[in-house]
């Protein structure tokens, strides 16, 4: 069942959001050879909870992530645990995935970072990865039909000579950290979801430098590309509004 967000709620999820942003962007901003991705971590929890907040992704799923920050270095793509044997290096992309539940609702959010001077390729698979998410963003409005959004982001990320992750997808976000509708950012036929006025969307295009086909690494929870290609991962939590898309997860 979907469940749509009254504007009471959704103030409460923007003022969440805004907080998330806040934290994501100051442990972003830590990235640089030598940091590992624990550094990171404990650095997200200590702000996350003098927020007032909780982290969502902590003891979460089974066996239960360990960690309030998942941390994904170049081939992996999302859901990387962080740890302190995880030192970057110059020229790495490091996805940065992160929630936080806040006076009884959850917001998700993620970007992707370069470690010093990247690649050019490494930087072009950021920027297209980015670039596919404001798509998603500009469409968002209700009465579009989710199928019309993602065919665009699809088309956005092969044209460039990219793939589009399809074995993970985006998803509702509110009182739990993953609620309906499953949000697919390609073409899926026959599948079609309405948007409504009070939907709150995890929209996050998982983008690669090769295939789109990914495997789970031996600690049950990384995802990593199949033929090691680079990846890069976007996401905000958006609100479906009579104007169009409100970012939740905005400055």
């Amino acid at each position: 069942m979907i469940r749509i967000k009254t504007p009471e709620q959704i103030k409460i999820m923007r003022e969440g959001g805004k907080i998330l942003h806040h934290v994501l962007y100051t442990v972003a901003a830590m990235v640089k050879p030598g940091i590992s991705g624990l550094d990171l971590d404990r650095e997200a929890e200590k702000m996350i909870r003098a927020a007032g907040g909780v982290p969502s992704f902590k003891d979460y799923g089974s066996p239960p992530y360990p960690a309030t920050l998942c941390v994904s270095v170049n081939e992996e793509v999302v859901h990387g645990i962080p740890l302190a044997s995880q030192i970057f290096e110059e020229g790495d992309i490091v996805g940065l995935d992160i929630g936080m539940l806040y006076n009884g609702f959850h917001t998700d959010m993620a970007i992707t970072v370069g470690v010093g001077k990247v690649s050019k390729e490494a930087q072009r698979l950021m920027d297209v990865a980015q670039q596919s998410l404001r798509i998603i963003e500009e469409n968002i409005a209700p009465g579009v039909d989710w199928q019309y959004i993602s065919r665009l982001a699809q088309q956005h990320v092969e044209k460039h000579g990219f793939g589009m992750v399809r074995s993970l997808v985006g998803h509702g976000v509110g009182k739990d950290i993953h609620e309906e509708p499953q949000l697919p950012n390609y073409v899926i036929k026959d599948y079609h979801l309405i948007l409504k006025e009070g939907m709150v969307l995890a929209c996050e295009p998982m983008v690669t430098a090769g295939s789109y086909q990914v495997d789970v690494l031996d600690d049950e929870w990384t995802f990593a590309t199949t033929d090691g290609s680079l990846s890069a991962h976007f996401e905000n939590s958006i609100a479906v509004t009579s104007n169009g898309a409100e970012i939740l997860t905005g400055e």
